[in-house]
């Protein structure tokens, strides 16, 4: 009896057992998960967007029409998510029921649609109504980006006087530098940025007028971010409390322009300038305008660039220049060049100096270490040598210039005799050698000791001198001082941190 009792009783537990687990499995059932992914704003489909969920189920990709399905998604609660490169991923939730269909849409937004504009560009040189701006000029202009995207700039320039418009665009910096402006004109600038996502922004616009006629009679060199500028001023006081008087660039920080010489008959400028590994003559108005390249196959060259020198000749139709250890002639167009003389291979011709109205002319000539120098006087139209005007000097020597009347010559000389691989000078003095008594006499400028004055040239009347002074120290700042000859005053300064003077 008990027996049979426990037979049927495990039967029926059994059937509990059977019939509890088959009602768990018919409570999880299936559903459908459908949806479509478009663009916010114009709806338009979104193909290859990334659908997935959470809790994991299949993963699906949206078809040619931003459509998707999901089918026998297990029921229950789920985050769906929507990614795809460029858009800004979405998520929507999704309760997915046994045997029925859930749909969802997701509206797609650009990753760079919660990007900002970058700030309108503030324009701040030249200042707004400014006057006697360079003809040669940095503009410079600030803007911000709340994203820190990459900018571009394009600076507009317009000339007031004739509404030409000159544009330089995809500028990366928010400084640029243009040349040849005209002089006397009033221009107006406007900044625009771009970050490539939003709409351009546009800066106010400004205006500045140029310099007028240039009648300075000035001309040097000053060393900008690592480039020779050239430079012109006046002295219109004649105080020594005056210095750097009305000087405006004539030549920019872009290349490395040096040793100006202006002309009068020919109302040019002639300038060196390096272009690659090579230096050549260019001439220029004397605004700045109009610059010109000279020099071509036979380009100027010799011992240490900032020691070579070129002359005008030929009352301005002609330029003299060296090349190693001969002397060209070109034509101030360009044409015509030639050799005009000859020194002995192995020495350099560095420095060439002449005077209106006469085939003679100077030159300096040294060894490869700058030492050995001689002055020489040349006759262009013969092509010969005249006499040895100054030998057998230890030391460095130049900084040559010919008197007018043809008289006299201009030169430096290292007194102390100091001669290194450097070519360091440690005191050297103007002097002025007469032709007719053969003899030299220094001129007292005041310099000081450890001082060295250097590159001197004859004013229009010649009654003063124009030259550099500078610590021998060979790093200090150089400045440009003038000396009345038949003046007892001390040397007057006249502009400062500038070198390569010149005064037509």
């Amino acid at each position: 009896m008990k027996t049979i009792y426990r037979i049927f009783l495990s039967a029926i537990i059994a059937i509990c057992l059977i019939s509890c687990q088959e009602e768990t499995l018919d409570d999880i059932g299936f559903g459908t998960l459908t949806g479509i992914v478009v663009k916010a704003g114009d709806n338009s489909p979104v193909a290859n967007v990334k659908i997935s969920t959470n809790p994991v189920s299949t993963t699906v990709f949206t078809d040619e029409n931003g459509e998707f399905i999901i089918q026998k998604i297990n029921t229950g609660d789920y985050s769906v998510q929507a990614i795809k490169d460029d858009f800004i991923a979405s998520f929507e939730p999704a309760s997915i029921i046994t045997g029925r269909t859930v749909n969802v849409v997701f509206e797609f937004e650009n990753s760079t649609s919660r990007n900002k504009s970058p700030s309108s560009p503030l324009l701040i040189s030249p200042e707004d109504g400014s006057e006697d701006v360079d003809l040669s000029t940095e503009f410079v202009w600030s803007s911000t980006d709340p994203d820190n995207d990459i900018l571009k700039y394009s600076l507009e320039l317009r000339n007031g006087t004739d509404d030409v418009i000159r544009k330089f665009e995809n500028l990366k910096d928010s400084t640029y530098t243009v040349d040849n402006l005209n002089q006397g004109t009033t221009y107006f600038w406007q900044v625009k940025v771009s970050d490539s996502i939003n709409p351009i922004v546009q800066s106010a616009v400004s205006s500045f007028k140029t310099i007028e006629q240039n009648k300075n009679r000035f001309l040097y060199v000053r060393e900008i971010n690592g480039k020779n500028v050239i430079f012109s001023g006046s002295d219109t006081t004649g105080s020594t409390e005056e210095v750097n008087e009305n000087e405006f660039s004539l030549t920019s920080s872009t290349n490395n322009s040096f040793r100006p010489r202006r002309n009068v008959e020919s109302n040019k400028i002639a300038f060196l300038r390096t272009l690659g590994t090579e230096t050549h003559l260019f001439t220029m108005s004397n605004d700045g305008s109009n610059p010109k390249q000279i020099t071509s196959t036979n380009p100027v060259a010799g011992f240490r660039q900032n020691e070579v020198d070129f002359t005008w000749y030929d009352n301005g139709a002609k330029l003299l220049y060296p090349q190693f250890n001969k002397l060209f002639s070109i034509n101030n167009s360009g044409t015509g060049n030639q050799l005009v003389y000859e020194a002995p291979s192995g020495t350099f011709i560095t420095e060439v100096a002449a005077n209106d109205g006469s085939d003679k002319v100077v030159i300096k000539t040294n060894e490869a270490n700058g030492y050995n120098a001689k002055i020489l006087l040349i006759n262009i139209a013969t092509h010969q040598l005249e006499s040895v005007v100054l030998e057998n000097i230890v030391g460095a020597l130049g900084g040559l210039d010919y008197s007018l009347d043809g008289s006299k010559i201009l030169y430096t000389r290292d007194i102390s005799g100091f001669e290194n691989e450097n070519y360091r000078k440690l005191d050297s003095g103007i002097f002025e050698y007469y032709f007719e008594t053969g003899e030299s006499l220094e001129v007292e400028t005041g310099k000081s000791t450890g001082f060295n004055d250097l590159d001197p040239k004859y004013s229009p009347n010649e009654g003063a001198i124009i030259f550099t002074r500078t610590s021998n120290d060979g790093i200090s700042q150089n400045d440009i001082y003038a000396h009345y000859i038949d003046s007892n005053t001390v040397s007057e300064l006249l502009f400062t941190d500038a070198f390569m003077p010149d005064w037509e």
